[in-house]
């Protein structure tokens, strides 16, 4: 298929809370919000799809495309909901994911405990069989002993089989082969890691292959599942998905490659925000997207948005790296915590107030939803601060009951440090907003960064209630809400590009370097890339071409962006000149001086997407026309300590330029921008509202 700017196209975003439904018919955007269904999620998709076609006008037959992102495989590792699964490995590594790197991620803990395997090891077999690092064969593979294994998976009862043997990435002859020994007598799904992440360092390749495995059969019949319902109502297009690295992938691929569907979600946030970057020409921008169940912080640089190689799911320490699974595959990178609408307010053993990570979700969601929920959230303690209006949360489709967030509140917060409610409620805010600020913090300084220096773009539910105090511990002076903030990541992946990145490690000193091979392994990555592109448009592609490098010794590498050509001898000249000039600019200048320091390349990769076109820019305005508001109500200020009276105005109400002081409330469908004494509030000409800090001049 062609994917044209004249697509009508769906964007459905399955999230912990809420699922969010976006169609954009030429140029005109819908939207919805629904609960999430747990027990059957297509069901709230589908169910919005109704909402939205309706109100668009038009029919299921239609839409021209269908994009999904999703949580759920993110959930059931989180959760541990997936298959029962085996791993088959290389004789003498059976215990690969359960040693992990032996780093202790939090030194001083004594009774530090390490998240455990996702497989367990009465489920791992193992196999006599080496590849060496360097790609040859050190002993051959035992076919007769993988015979066997299988007798035993099929009499186990396993639902999913996960191959993952030492230096596969160099030569995936072995796993190819166990594989069809295995299929012969499994009728089950059987990754191999060479497919799956063919990247060297065995924890993490194993690791990411066993998630792969975990997750395929639960989203293998879901996704069929809502094809199958989706073409019943009516509509025949094509179903496409996000991944985590923020491309389009087929239903085809993503059943097969679940793992890569991790991040989807977030993904799509951060490409939203991308644009709403390129749109207004900014440089430097952390996107802010806090939903029902958590909040992610993504820096965005150039309109683009950090990627990186390998991430971390469900971390047991806060902020710790390498207290999660991690999984080895092209991600967009960003913190991620939990810190949503839904996430339960408690106290501690030290009288501290503590929120999340546990989320009251959808079901049964904060105790003002009205749908068995008793722990306060989030949400209810912005309702009780009159940042909600009862009347009008999610254009009116759930009436909120205030008084039990105030019981809440009090019973579960207030009581304990003597507190009343608008008081409790203000303090589970402030932890919010500082742990969500320390984040925002944490990132920007690991990436070499100072989180003040950008513009923040706030979307998602919840965000825009908080945004303007998160700007006031950050010291950040601007911030835009743009138009459709409440489902920004749905609206995201209307605009992602169909896009695939394609890795293989492969060690090469820069002394030794070899053009023809480098020519034949990215001419192979750039085949993988293109096919998983064609499958979506048959228009223009565009490629990036990244090596990832280091000093030899280093135990990390870079990514050093090269050209898109084929390599000649002497170019190792200009291979090198480009690493310096990264490493440079990483970590302040490059290391000279020291004799025989070897420089080498670890992994190649090859980004392959679709060209987009371009948004129509904007220039930023501060506004002159002041508006006054024909409404007010009370809500309590941060910066005073007080309830203010503060206008309530309907974004739909203002016009471009208008100017509105805070305090005050700007209220939408899905989502209300709040706006402190500190800061004002501007609509800019595509529909954003731009919170500046007084006295901040354009």
């Amino acid at each position: 298929m062609t994917s044209t700017a004249n697509d009508i196209r769906l964007g459905a975003d399955i999230g912990g809370t809420f699922t969010d439904i976006v169609v954009d018919v030429r140029g005109t955007i819908f939207s919805t919000k629904i609960l999430t269904n747990y027990a059957a999620p297509e069901q709230a998709i589908l169910d919005g799809i109704e909402i939205v076609v309706r109100d668009a006008g038009i029919t299921l037959a239609d839409l021209d495309i269908v994009i999904h992102g999703t949580t759920l495989a993110t959930n059931a590792l989180i959760e541990r909901r997936g298959a029962k699964t085996t791993l088959v490995t290389t004789e003498g590594f059976r215990d690969v994911i359960e040693m992990r790197t032996e780093n202790r991620f939090e030194q001083y803990d004594l009774n530090l405990k390490l998240p455990p395997p996702l497989i367990p090891r009465e489920h791992r077999y193992t196999v006599k069989g080496r590849i060496g690092a360097d790609g040859q064969e050190l002993q051959p593979l035992d076919e007769a002993a993988l015979d066997e294994i299988a007798d035993s998976i099929a009499a186990g009862g396993f639902g999913a089989v996960a191959i993952g043997f030492i230096h596969s990435y160099m030569d995936p002859v072995h796993e190819r082969r166990a594989r069809e020994i295995l299929a012969r007598k499994l009728d089950i799904p059987i990754s191999i890691s060479a497919e799956v992440s063919p990247q060297m360092r065995e924890f993490e390749r194993f690791n990411t292959v066993c998630a792969n495995a975990y997750v395929r059969p639960q989203m293998a019949d879901y996704l069929v599942r809502l094809q199958v319902r989706l073409k019943e109502m009516g509509a025949n297009c094509p179903v496409f998905m996000i991944h985590s690295g923020g491309g389009l992938i087929s239903v085809e691929t993503a059943s097969e490659f679940p793992v890569r569907l991790v991040e989807s979600g977030p993904a799509g946030g951060a490409i939203f925000a991308a644009d709403v970057a390129r749109r207004f020409d900014l440089a430097s921008v952390v996107s802010y997207d806090m939903g029902g169940t958590t909040a992610k912080i993504c820096l965005i640089e150039d309109h683009s948005p950090r990627t990186a190689r390998t991430f971390e799911v469900a971390r047991t320490y806060r902020f710790c790296k390498g207290s999660g699974m991690p999984i080895s595959i092209p991600v967009i990178e960003m913190i991620e915590i939990g810190a949503g609408g839904g996430s339960i307010a408690w106290v501690d053993a030290m009288g501290r107030i503590q929120t999340g990570p546990e989320s009251a979700g959808s079901e049964p969601g904060p105790a003002c939803y009205g749908r068995g929920g008793s722990r306060p959230a989030i949400t209810d303690a912005d309702l009780v601060l009159g940042k909600l209006d009862p009347d009008n949360f999610a254009g009116g489709a759930i009436r909120l009951d205030t008084p039990a967030s105030e019981q809440a509140i009090t019973r579960d917060v207030g009581t304990r440090l003597s507190l009343d409610s608008v008081s409790a409620a203000f303090g589970i805010c402030e932890v919010v907003d500082e742990n969500m600020a320390n984040a925002a913090r944490v990132h920007a300084v690991e990436n070499g960064k100072n989180i003040s220096d950008n513009v923040m773009i706030a979307f998602g539910g919840a965000a825009p209630l908080h945004a303007a105090r998160l700007c006031e511990k950050l010291g950040v002076e601007q911030c835009l809400v743009p138009q459709g903030a409440g489902v920004g990541s749905a609206i995201g992946f209307l605009k992602a590009p169909f896009g695939y990145e394609a890795l293989a490690s492969k060690l090469m000193r820069l002394s030794r370097f070899d053009a023809s091979e480098v020519n034949a392994l990215l001419d192979g990555l750039k085949t993988t890339a293109e096919s998983f592109v064609r499958a979506g448009t048959d228009g223009a592609i565009i490629r990036e071409i990244t090596a990832f490098m280091r000093y030899a010794g280093q135990g990390w590498e870079i990514p050093v962006p090269l050209p898109d050509r084929a390599f000649k001898p002497g170019d190792e000249v200009g291979v090198k000149d480009a690493f310096r000039d990264n490493y440079a600019r990483f970590f302040g200048r490059a290391i000279d001086g020291l004799d025989g320091l070897e420089i080498e390349i670890v992994t190649w990769s090859v980004k392959a997407q679709d060209v987009r076109p371009a948004p129509a820019r904007h220039a930023i305005t501060m506004g002159t026309r002041t508006v006054a508001a024909s409404q007010t109500r009370g809500v309590f200020d941060p910066t005073t300590g007080t309830v203010q009276i503060s206008a309530i105005i309907e974004r739909a109400d203002l016009s471009p330029g208008d100017r509105i002081s805070g305090p005050a409330v700007i209220v939408e469908r899905e989502t209300s921008t709040v706006v402190t004494t500190l800061f004002d509030a501007v609509l800019q000409s595509d529909g954003s509202i731009l919170l500046t800090r007084k006295g901040v001049q354009a």
